[in-house]
């Protein structure tokens, strides 16, 4: 094949595809076309070996989806692709100051990471006084879902 007035062979062409896989895979970190990449490499050695250009694009195909299938969900466990919690899923389990009593079946108010939330007891019936340590069980919307703490529920 020429391009450009270059001649490349079908290995190449391969070994360009692999690159250029690799670069949109180290630009994006999204774990989508590493596997591409994989498969473009062995592509390139079928190539080498005077296979026909079906043969390629059929082990190219196969290898990338093998690779996709076997290792993807290996890799996003251990480099934990995808899994960032967002500051609000961050905020589940962290502990809040009551700054407005929670009144039953209503809204309060708490404080957490120096930011008033609007607040509402897990349990609906209860009331929580200002000035009571909470546990944030979820986040819902804008308003947290809370709890008292342990050590407020000893008392």
């Amino acid at each position: 094949m020429t391009i450009f007035g270059v001649t490349l062979s079908a290995a190449i062409i391969w070994l360009i595809i692999a690159a250029v896989c690799g670069l949109i895979e180290a630009a994006t970190m999204g774990l989508t076309t590493i596997w591409f990449t994989g498969g473009a490499i062995i592509a390139s050695v079928v190539a080498m070996a005077r296979f026909s250009v079906l043969v390629q694009v059929i082990v190219f195909l196969v290898v990338s989806v093998l690779l996709i299938y076997f290792t993807r969900p290996l890799a996003k466990k251990k480099l934990k692709v995808g899994n960032e919690k967002t500051n609000v899923d961050a905020l589940a389990g962290k502990e809040a100051i009551v700054t407005q009593t929670i009144q039953p079946f209503g809204a309060g108010q708490a404080k957490v990471d120096g930011l008033t939330w609007t607040a509402v007891a897990k349990e609906a019936h209860a009331t929580i006084e200002s000035g009571t340590t909470v546990v944030i069980d979820r986040v819902e919307g804008v308003k947290l879902i809370v709890s008292p703490s342990e050590e407020q529920s000893l008392k």
